[in-house]
């Protein structure tokens, strides 16, 4: 693999920067950072994680600030509903200190119940008093001093408002909590229309269900045929299709494509869904193994991937009894997309399986551009009217930083997005699999994030008092934002790393990771969410996470095995159980070099 660097002058930074160095032995905090307050916003998974490490480390005064009622972020028991699977394998969305119990339904998947049941059994465990819940915050700014944190803080409650004073933040709300309504879908365009059915965001599913049910009736029933159309193709949005349509209600997926999925007649064996294996046949941003160079810079290894990507998309097909012209397989591509499922076994009161059986009306390629003027229907974009009973708003989301940002602060950390034509160089990765890519999305084409390791703002890499957890796009989220809060520990604990010591050479490593997800996934504006897609590592997360494991100095591929087993080695989370214990020993280890005579 060669990497090739053309640079062009710029009027903003110089036309070539140093890569990151080492910082210096003896490079100490100046004071223990242990005793200041940090606040750790969002009780979500990697919030959950994030706090729990820094207790653990010694961090006294942690806390975990959150509007939700209840713990678990999207896993929240407010934002579950009925028939909401986890679309991962079992085990991939725990923690190390925690074992995941069995799924309390047949088929191998995890409910929203479970998922709701596990995080609060975690908080209760370990996080005992160190949630504040009901409390909304905004205006996060620097303090007056240049070191620590202002923030406001709105009890929900009781709607007093308060400053606070904190020495770090931790950034944990995740990009699954400000939902994006296209205008033409907005509240105010449903005013302006006078639609007359219920208009209402995917996120708040759980908590109007009953209306939608009572507002409806079933397909049988209905005299005056109408439907419920669902905006959106991906895991959502097929969520609910499949709940509304077990429920007897007519509905309608209306997107441009549908998500992706993996399935099988059975399940895959764990050597394989497990393991590094998958991973493999994903080109990351370094190449790490002969294996890996040679599956991404050769001919025959292009053959090969090209291969067992068209292979699983297709026997997913079979295995779920789709037909070779059916609109089901309007899908994003697993190869170059992340938006991908993991459906196992299909289901027989599955969202495919309702499609199959003339429950689920699919109407892709095709987009909602408005509501008609007859108040009872949305308008396609190709002019046709689909009269609906009610309209499930499945569009993604946005960041969710702008609301507790101001505008200062977010241009001073640099947590906005830039725009792509300040970069400096152009880097160009020889990977034959990366050959005929989609085009660029225009929103990927114009904008860049300067998230370091989708963890630190670039801008304020040498302060050590800031972070992020929860805005990387893996697969295996339990594994990953557990690494990321040991990683961001050692950040705040002032620890030897291999990061970036000023924001010049860290925005460095920005500019060519942002070429790099353009290269990698064009079709996905990635700066445009970062709170959520800080950083796409998806089938390379294990990659990913051995390049924050060799940041902190520790062993990396720990599945183990020889040069012929180790690809099918089984992941596990016992593997990360004792990363405090490395990090100290590393430490002292460090402490004591620092204070050897040369």
């Amino acid at each position: 693999m060669r990497l090739k660097r053309k640079t062009r002058p710029s009027p903003c930074h110089p036309v070539t920067l140093p890569q990151p160095r080492m910082p210096p032995l003896d490079q100490q905090p100046e004071e223990d950072p242990r005793s200041g307050p940090i606040a750790i916003i969002g009780a979500g998974v990697a919030g959950l994680i994030t706090a729990h490490t820094l207790l653990r480390d010694g961090f006294t005064d942690v806390q975990i600030l959150t509007r939700d009622a209840q713990v678990g972020g999207v896993w929240a028991r407010d934002r579950i509903y009925p028939g909401l699977y986890l679309n991962n394998v079992h085990g991939e969305y725990r923690f190390s200190a925690l074992e995941m119990p069995p799924p309390s339904v047949e088929g191998g998947r995890l409910t929203g119940d479970d998922m709701a049941n596990y995080m609060a059994t975690f908080a209760s465990k370990f996080l005992r008093g160190k949630i504040q819940h009901n409390i909304e915050v905004s205006n996060i700014r620097r303090h007056t001093s240049r070191k620590g944190w202002y923030l406001d803080a709105l009890n929900l409650e009781t709607g007093i408002r308060e400053p606070r004073e904190y020495a770090r933040l931790v950034l944990c709300t995740g990009g699954c909590s400000s939902p994006c309504i296209p205008t033409e879908l907005s509240p105010e365009a449903v005013v302006a229309s006078g639609f007359k059915g219920l208009v209402f965001q995917s996120a708040n599913f759980g908590t109007v269900i009953d209306d939608l049910i009572a507002s409806t009736v079933t397909a049988e029933d209905a005299s005056d045929p109408g439907t419920v159309v669902v905006v959106g193709g991906g895991k959502s949005a097929q969520d609910v299709c499949s709940y509304i349509a077990n429920e007897g209600r007519s509905v309608t997926i209306v997107c441009p494509n549908l998500d992706a999925f993996t399935a099988g007649p059975k399940p895959l064996p764990e050597f394989i869904r497990k393991s590094r294996l998958l991973s493999l046949f994903s080109p990351h941003i370094h190449l790490r193994t002969f294996l890996e160079r040679f599956l991404h810079t050769t001919w025959l290894g292009k053959k090969i991937v090209d291969f067992v990507w068209r292979g699983l998309a297709d026997s997913s097909f079979r295995a779920a009894g789709i037909p070779a012209k059916s609109s089901l397989r309007n899908t994003v591509s697993p190869f170059w997309h992340v938006r991908v499922n993991d459906e196992g076994v299909p289901r027989a009161n599955g969202f495919h399986a309702l499609v199959l059986a003339g429950k689920i009306d699919v109407v892709t390629p095709a987009r909602v551009r408005g509501f008609g003027d007859d108040r009872r229907s949305v308008i396609l974009d190709d002019g046709r009217l689909i009269r609906a009973d009610a309209v499930v708003l499945a569009t993604g989301y946005q960041s969710s930083w702008s609301s507790i940002f101001g505008d200062e602060t977010m241009e001073e950390l640099g947590l906005n997005p830039y725009l792509a034509a300040n970069t400096t160089t152009v880097y160009q990765w020889d990977y034959t699999t990366l050959k005929d890519s989609p085009p660029l999305h225009p929103g990927a084409q114009r904008w860049s994030s300067s998230l370091y390791r989708g963890l630190v703002p670039a801008r304020n890499i040498a302060n050590r008092d800031f972070a992020v957890n929860g805005a990387c796009v893996s697969p295996n989220n339990g594994y990953t934002v557990e690494v990321a809060s040991h990683w961001i520990s050692s950040y705040f604990l002032g620890d030897r790393m291999r990061i970036p010591m000023t924001p010049e050479t860290a925005f460095a490593e920005t500019e060519r990771a942002a070429a790099w997800l353009k290269r990698r996934y064009p079709e996905i504006p990635t700066a445009l969410n970062v709170s959520h897609t800080g950083y796409l590592a998806f089938w390379t997360w294990p990659q990913h996470v051995d390049d924050l494991l060799e940041d902190m100095g520790l062993r990396v591929m720990r599945g183990g095995g020889n040069m012929f087993t180790w690809p099918f080695k089984i992941i596990d989370l016992d593997e990360i159980k004792q990363l405090k214990e490395e990090r100290d020993e590393r430490r002292a280890a460090m402490l004591i070099i620092s204070k050897t005579p040369v």
